[in-house]
């Protein structure tokens, strides 16, 4: 039977610093975070993204400068968005090893043999109508010959150096369709990230703009999940680990820590919450205010999705919390 107070005093457990630190059950460290870049055509660009300041489009040739201090820091882990030279119907730039989002691979694998690279495998930022799949003439997002597409673009993603490609997309059966196309060119060793609870999520405006991927027509609820339907975001990730998936990611991070809890239950891959771009501005937007103190804000936060059961978790703020972490 359990004791209470006055028998049982939990300040005791707090009230001394060494304690506390020693009694510590879940940390955020540099080890744990992911910082997505946004990779764009030309040389010498660094072009800050007026949706989400702080962050930029930077050409293949100044990537060193986000990433070796990332690295320094402690954050090994990079995913990247690529900003094509062209866009068709079919999202063909995708695919094609001289466009940035390659060339950026090929470069880091070659320089940083530490740096781990994660490519988003996505046709959204490729295609001319902004969708993440096949379009029909009559307007409909062909599944089945998305998934072709999908393949070729995670194809070329590894052949660049991508030791992960973590398709973004939400086609049924994409996860399935890239393991046996990597498989069948002996790239066995690339691991398969997939964006398994994505939600059709109002906090993704600032991405849309930053990427270039805003859909020129409708919307993505056809094939991204309802907030409202927890039962129905449990199965489609759990249908994703039975494709083969080696990672799942819950997208929105902050507004679904209820579905990383559950996820966690249900299977034992590693969860990644993903901080998307309406949450990091939510919250540079309170610490401008002034009603959100930085650091504690921040930590509080990403920890946060840790407690929740995030084993990675990919912020626009990795470099930061990273650099605040080593001051301890």
């Amino acid at each position: 039977m359990m004791s209470y107070f006055p028998i049982v005093r939990m300040r005791r457990l707090r009230e001394n610093a060494t304690l506390r630190h020693m009694l510590t059950e879940v940390t955020l460290e540099a080890r744990h975070l992911v910082l997505p870049i946004f990779v764009r055509p030309g040389r010498g660009v660094c072009e800050p993204v007026e949706a989400l300041p702080g962050v930029a489009h930077w050409s293949v040739d100044r990537l060193p400068e986000i990433v070796e201090p990332a690295m320094e820091l402690g954050v090994k882990a990079f995913l990247f968005f690529g900003l094509p030279s062209y866009k068709d119907e079919d999202g063909t730039s995708g695919a094609d090893m001289s466009q940035p989002a390659q060339q950026a691979l090929s470069s880091l694998r070659a320089c940083y043999p530490d740096a781990y690279l994660i490519a988003d495998t996505c046709l959204c930022e490729y295609t001319s109508h902004g969708h993440c799949g096949h379009v029909t003439p009559d307007g409909r997002i062909d599944n089945d010959e998305s998934l072709r597409l999908l393949a070729n673009v995670a194809l070329s993603q590894a052949r660049a150096g991508a030791h992960m490609v973590a398709p973004s997309d939400m086609m049924d059966g994409r996860v399935s369709a890239i393991r046996a196309a990597l498989d069948a060119e002996g790239m066995t060793d690339v691991a398969v990230m997939s964006y398994a609870a994505k939600l059709a999520s109002a906090f993704y405006g600032p991405f849309r703009h930053a990427a270039g991927s805003t859909p020129s027509f409708g919307d993505r609820r056809s094939y991204q999940l309802p907030a409202s339907n927890p039962r129905e975001i449990i199965r489609d990730a759990l249908m994703d680990v039975g494709e083969g998936a080696d990672a799942l990611v819950v997208k929105p991070a902050g507004c679904c820590l209820d579905i990383v809890s559950r996820l966690r239950a249900e299977t034992d891959l590693p969860l990644a919450g993903y901080v998307v771009s309406g949450e990091y501005m939510m919250l540079r937007s309170a610490i401008a205010f002034g009603s959100l103190e930085e650091e504690r804000g921040l930590l509080e936060y990403h920890t946060g999705l840790r407690r929740a059961g995030c084993d990675l978790v990919i912020t626009y703020f990795a470099s930061e919390l990273a650099s605040r972490l080593k001051k301890g």
